[in-house]
């Protein structure tokens, strides 16, 4: 009479290869601390570590919004939307604009009180719908007609390269100057310098935590950014448009089967990432004090080093991913200097993709 083995299996360990391996790196990193501190390379008082704590999340919660951009349309597309960060840069002089134009805020005169908090909420609102239709646009206009056509995922690439070059000199060129044998002058909007903000919420210490000073704009980035991730979290979870997002990531064809318009649901991806870059561009412009032609280049790839991190696809794993980023770049500079900053986070970049490429939670949107 036959009999059937059953091999006894125990609980699972904690401590397989991927934990091992995150436990290591943070080991690591705890040490060159620890050194550091030892030999006076990285700082020793803990109100200054705690200030760089406060700045890294400030960073990071506008690299995680920016991020979102990237990991959507990932997850629906499986594209790489390189021209994101010009989405993001069309976001900050929408911001400038609104500000200095419509609502003719002058450097001495800031606004105050009920005004302020209403000159805020409708720039960063125009900022929003401004990277929202750039989006939303680009995809219509370059990105549909390869989809229909059924292109490879490095025609999508090459096109995302042209449409971000095509974006960031068409605001090089718009300087108020005659370009390209067109007889009239282009409108005077960008130009090869920066325009700058004009001051709106104070950069000055509101109260203290650990006597380390916070500014209002840094309150604002934090609420907003908080916000925004909890709202975007929400919507791809409990809506029926987050639901539709989710199921072409899953599979495009079963979800068309399912009666999921595919192109509306593709557009509304594309409007979502561009909504929370505009948003980021508005705080960032807000925060920095200025938008140039090429702004978005910097915050696009520490956004994509975001996305990376926390997993390209995965809306959790971006918002992880930038405040991760943002920590890692201050802690990094307290032991370094200023200059190294774009430095750390692309070595971020790098390491992640050699040792983890689906990143910290992995490749799923939604997730």
């Amino acid at each position: 009479m036959a009999t059937t083995e059953r091999v006894a299996t125990g609980p699972r360990s904690p401590f397989n290869g991927k934990n091992l391996a995150w436990v290591g790196a943070l080991a690591a990193v705890a040490l060159f601390l620890t050194l550091g501190i030892r030999h006076g390379t990285c700082p020793s008082s803990g109100s200054i570590w705690l200030s760089y704590f406060i700045y890294g999340l400030r960073s990071g919660a506008i690299y995680a919004m920016v991020a979102l951009g990237y990991t959507m349309v990932y997850g629906v597309l499986q594209l790489l939307n390189f021209a994101h960060s010009e989405v993001f840069m069309i976001g900050t002089f929408a911001a400038v604009y609104t500000i200095k134009k419509l609502f003719g805020v002058q450097t001495n005169h800031p606004p105050t009180g009920l005004t302020l908090m209403f000159v805020l909420l409708v720039t960063i609102i125009f900022a929003a719908a401004a990277s929202g239709l750039t989006a939303v646009v680009m995809e219509r206009v370059a990105y549909r007609p390869l989809r229909r056509r059924g292109a490879s995922r490095l025609a999508y690439l090459i096109t995302a390269i042209g449409v971000s070059l095509v974006l960031s000199n068409l605001f090089l060129l718009l300087d108020g100057g005659k370009h390209l044998g067109i007889p009239w002058s282009w409108p005077a909007i960008g130009g090869p310098g920066a325009v700058n903000y004009p001051p709106t919420i104070s950069q000055d210490k509101w109260f203290s935590i650990g006597g380390v000073p916070v500014s209002p704009v840094t309150v604002l980035v934090m609420a907003v950014a908080v916000v925004m991730l909890i709202v975007l979290d929400q919507f791809v979870r409990r809506t029926r448009t987050g639901q539709g997002i989710r199921a072409v990531a899953e599979d495009p064809e079963t979800a068309s089967l399912m009666g999921v318009n595919v192109d509306q649901i593709v557009v509304a991806t594309f409007l979502v990432g561009g909504l929370m870059a505009g948003v980021a561009a508005g705080l960032f412009g807000i925060t920095f004090g200025a938008a140039q032609y090429s702004i978005g280049f910097y915050p696009g790839l520490k956004a994509f080093t975001a996305a990376v991190l926390g997993g390209i696809g995965n809306v959790r794993g971006a918002m992880l991913g930038g405040l991760l980023l943002g920590l890692i770049e201050q802690f990094g500079i307290a032991c370094t200097a200023a200059q190294w900053q774009n430095v750390i986070a692309f070595v971020v970049l790098v390491a992640v993709l050699m040792f983890r490429p689906t990143g910290i939670l992995g490749e799923q949107v939604g997730g």
